[in-house]
C-alpha cells in the first residue's frame, strides 16, 4: 500500500488534452528563457551575431547591385541577415541544445515526469520565437541607425513579416527538433549542426544576390526553408521593383507560405518518428 501511495504522489495527473500541454509549455517557455539569459556568452553571440554580420559584410561589400536602380548591397543584405538570425536560433540553437540535454540525461528525467511531452516542445518554440523577435528588433534598430534599411509603412508588408516569421520559426524549430537526433553525443552536436547550417546559408543566397548565381545553386537552395525565409523578408523590406532580382522575377508569397508549411509538416513527421528522449548509451 505504501508503494502505491508513493507512486501516485510521484506521478500526479496533469489532465488530458492540449490545455495542460499549452499551460505547462508556457511555463517551460519562461523557464527556457530564464536559463538562456543566465549564460551571458550565449546571449551575446546569439543576439549580436547578425549585427556583427551586418557591420562586417555591409562595410566590405559596399557596392551597388547591378540591375537594381542604384540599390546598395548592404540594404539588400539586411533581409538575408534577418533570415540567418531566425534560422540560427530556430534550427542551430535548438538542435544543439536538445542534443546536449539528451546527452546529459535531462530528457530522460523529463520523460519520467507527468509533464505532457508536447509541453517540452511548446516551451522550446516559445523560447525560439521570443529570441527571434528580440534579435530582429535589435538588428532592425542598428540597420535603421546605419541607414541600411527602410522600415515599411504599409500594414500588409508587416503582415508578411509576421507570417514569414511564424512559419519560419515553426519550420526551423521542427527541423531542429528532428535534426537533434543526428548527433551521436552532446559534444559532437555543435560541429554536426553548425557545419551543414553554414553550407545552407550559402546555398540559400543570404550573402549574395540569389538571382545572379548559377541555376544549380538556385535549385538546391529552393529545396530548403532558409531561402524562402530570406525571400519573404526581402519582399517586406525591399521595393517591389527589385522582384526582378529573384529567380522567378516576383516575390512569390503564396509559394513561400506553401514551402514553409510543407517543411513544417515534413519535419514534424520526421520528429515524431525519430525523436529520442534517451541517449544511445541509455537505449
Amino acid at each position: 500500500m505504501a508503494t502505491e501511495t508513493i507512486t501516485a504522489t510521484a506521478a500526479p495527473s496533469v489532465g488530458a488534452g492540449p490545455g495542460p500541454a499549452l499551460r505547462i509549455g508556457w511555463l517551460r517557455g519562461k523557464l527556457e528563457l530564464t536559463e538562456f539569459f543566465r549564460h551571458r556568452e550565449q546571449v551575446f553571440f546569439t543576439l549580436a551575431f547578425p549585427v556583427m554580420l551586418l557591420l562586417i559584410f555591409g562595410s566590405i561589400f559596399n557596392y551597388t547591385i547591378s540591375n537594381s536602380n542604384g540599390l546598395a548591397f548592404a540594404r539588400y543584405f539586411v533581409p538575408g541577415i534577418l533570415a540567418v538570425g531566425l534560422f540560427g536560433v530556430a534550427f542551430q540553437t535548438l538542435a544543439i541544445q536538445i542534443a546536449v540535454e539528451r546527452d546529459k540525461g535531462t530528457l530522460k528525467r523529463l520523460e519520467g515526469t507527468p509533464m505532457p511531452p508536447a509541453a517540452y516542445f511548446v516551451g522550446k518554440v516559445i523560447m525560439v520565437l521570443a529570441l527571434v523577435l528580440l534579435e530582429s528588433i535589435l538588428l532592425l534598430i542598428v540597420a535603421k541607425l546605419l541607414g541600411k534599411v527602410t522600415l515599411p509603412s504599409d500594414w500588409h508588408r508587416w503582415l508578411t513579416f509576421f507570417y514569414v516569421t511564424v512559419l519560419g520559426v515553426t519550420a526551423g524549430s521542427l527541423f531542429g527538433i528532428a535534426y537533434s537526433s543526428v548527433p551521436r553525443s552532446g559534444k559532437a552536436a555543435p560541429a554536426v549542426v553548425t557545419g551543414p547550417a553554414l553550407v545552407l546559408q550559402f546555398l540559400s543566397g543570404v550573402y549574395f544576390v540569389f538571382g545572379q548565381v548559377s541555376h544549380t545553386i538556385q535549385y538546391i537552395g529552393a529545396l530548403f526553408p532558409l531561402k524562402w525565409i530570406a525571400q519573404g523578408y526581402r519582399s517586406v523590406f525591399l521595393p517591389d521593383r527589385l522582384q526582378i532580382l529573384e529567380p522567378a522575377h516576383r516575390w512569390e508569397p503564396g509559394r513561400t507560405a506553401l514551402v514553409l508549411g510543407l517543411w513544417s509538416a515534413g519535419a514534424l513527421f520526421v520528429a515524431l518518428r525519430t525523436f529520442r528522449w534517451r541517449s544511445r548509451a541509455d537505449s
